[in-house]
């Protein structure tokens, strides 16, 4: 895995919040798109779909878990009453990028966590770690999904 060293900026985003196990977070992307969808934010410049998360899983109960399903939304752009307003900290963090099923994520993120601690010598800091998802899961195979991993290092 490929992993690069990025200084990222504060990020702006409208959120449906999740508490449970990571992996049911796509009830929350349906909401999130009968949200956004018909409030025009995917048509908005820099507009991104992200999955933020919170907890570490391997000290926190699944059922206690908590993330966000999110879009990247710019400043000047009114949120819709229903999405809660977020923000991902400015600061250094790591990067790699998966491509394949969304059902692979969890051995990618595994994977990056493991090379991110041994490689470089990087720590992890305090904050969310989250994904950006590259292209379109209804137009695009699934071999052939880009998701970006970003977790946040000292």
């Amino acid at each position: 895995m490929d992993i690069e060293i990025e200084e990222l900026p504060d990020l702006r985003v409208g959120a449906v919040r999740h508490v449970g196990p990571y992996d049911r977070i796509p009830q929350a992307f349906g909401r999130l798109g009968a949200i956004a969808g018909p409030a025009g934010l995917f048509q908005r410049p820099g507009a991104a779909m992200i999955a933020i998360y919170h907890d570490d899983p391997d000290t926190t109960p699944s059922d206690k878990l908590r993330s966000d399903a999110a879009i990247v939304v710019p400043e000047n752009v009114l949120l819709p009453e229903e999405l809660v307003e977020g923000r991902i900290s400015a600061g250094r963090y790591a990067r790699a990028v998966h491509v394949g099923p969304y059902d692979q994520l969890a051995d990618a993120w595994a994977r990056f966590k493991a090379e991110v601690s041994s490689a470089g010598g990087h720590r992890t800091r305090p904050g969310a770690s989250y994904e950006i998802y590259r292209n379109d899961p209804t137009k695009v195979p699934k071999e052939e999904l880009r998701t970006e991993l970003y977790v946040p290092i000292a």
